[in-house]
């Protein structure tokens, strides 16, 4: 059984569909799986953390402020132990927590805190769950590597019908265990994405930098996370939750980038979205440069290691698959093709990033994929569309290769 021996931290938000997490508690221990539960307040109007415990054999927990828990901080230990996170029913209210970030009460606090995958099964009003707000909450929660589960369409408890009603424990225990038993182009396989800027040090305080802000990235490692692939995702400073179900490292600059990849090899795929900077400053200072009567500083330039080339180029350890991204501001599919042949890897998706296409730092990318056999222009996408399609088109060449 695909459950057994995994631990589920079960959120009952507070709705009428509440009553049926207790089935779901039953459910995933049927399979092996042990169940914690979190009460909000507006659950335990529906049901009592007592039947919970009764159902799970284990204490519920409803209060931030309990005194036995925080003695040892028990929101951010209910945040770590346990292998996955269900939230049944996700109402709209702990929805939007979710969404903004929200840490007000037990549930919405260990929301927060966790890197644990989640899974959310929305269960609202018809009328609520159709609104713009609850809808971009939901893109929110999608965007941010959160899985979802329904809602089903039904009769609800306020004599309407529509979609609003949650997954039945059934639908919910089997998402779970497509999560945990991962289906997919690239189940199996190892892939490393590089993201965001690198920063280079003038000084302790200043550096040069770009304005990459890692969301294509960041998605495109959320997409093969989602594919199946164990990835790696290395990244620049960037202003970005850590997708869910990847392993991160964190570096500043471009040799440090550099250090990290090749610790991460091997891989079948290496997927180099990360705009590097192409410089650094070699005399960079020890202590902060200061002005000397309107001089300025003598900052001499050298080139930073080439992380795209370096291992397009390997003798042993190339990746498979080894991908490329040019961010042009000019001829962009004549500077793509270049940079594939001067590079060496085997494909470059290239974009025009020039001032007022938005993509720097915005949420939608037109790009060109580039390869040896010609070029295939995609519509202008989200980057969550261009990562799931682009992870789509590496699965086939890597099972045609």
């Amino acid at each position: 059984m695909v459950l057994a021996g995994k631990r589920i931290l079960l959120v009952i938000g507070g709705g009428i569909a509440a009553y049926k997490s207790l089935d779901l508690i039953r459910r995933l221990r049927e399979q092996g799986a042990s169940v914690r539960c979190i009460l909000t307040a507006g659950a335990q109007q529906f049901i009592t953390p007592l039947a919970a415990s009764a159902i799970s054999g284990q204490r519920t927990h409803t209060d931030l402020f309990d005194r036995e828990d925080e003695a040892d901080i028990g929101h951010i230990r209910l945040a770590r132990d346990a292998d996955f996170v269900v939230v049944a029913p996700a109402t709209a209210n702990l929805m939007a927590k979710m969404a903004g970030g929200h840490a007000d009460d037990l549930a919405s606090t260990v929301l927060l805190a966790t890197t644990l995958p989640i899974l959310i099964a929305p269960a609202m009003n018809v009328r609520m769950w159709l609104h713009p707000a609850t809808q971009r909450n939901l893109d929110v929660l999608k965007a941010d590597g959160i899985r979802t589960v329904g809602p089903n369409n039904g009769a609800m408890a306020e004599a309407e019908v529509g979609p609003g009603r949650m997954a039945e424990p059934l639908e919910i225990v089997a998402a779970v265990e497509a999560y945990l038993a991962p289906s997919g182009p690239l189940v199996g396989k190892h892939v490393l994405v590089t993201s965001g800027p690198t920063h280079e040090p003038i000084d302790p305080v200043r550096y040069i930098a770009n304005r990459s802000s890692g969301k294509q990235g960041h998605a495109i490692a959320r997409a093969a996370a989602a594919a199946g692939a164990r990835v790696t995702l290395v990244s620049g400073p960037v202003d970005l939750p850590d997708p869910t179900g990847v392993t991160m490292v964190r570096v500043e600059s471009a040799r440090e980038m550099l250090d990290a990849v090749e610790k991460a090899l091997p891989a079948e795929i290496g997927i180099f979205a990360a705009a590097v900077a192409d410089w650094r400053v070699a005399n960079a200072g020890d202590q902060k440069l200061k002005k000397n009567a309107g001089a300025l500083p003598d900052l001499k330039l050298t080139e930073n290691p080439d992380i795209l080339a370096t291992i397009a180029h390997r003798n042993e350890g190339r990746p498979p698959l080894t991908i490329g991204f040019a961010a042009e501001t000019e001829n962009v599919i004549e500077h793509a093709k270049q940079k594939l042949a001067k590079k060496g890897c085997d494909l470059i998706v290239a974009n025009d990033v020039s001032i007022g296409t938005g993509v720097m730092g915005g949420d939608s990318n037109t790009v060109h994929l580039v390869s040896a056999s010609g070029v295939e222009t995609w519509p202008t996408l989200s980057k969550t569309e261009v990562a799931q399609r682009l992870v789509e088109r590496l699965g086939q060449m890597l099972k045609g290769a």
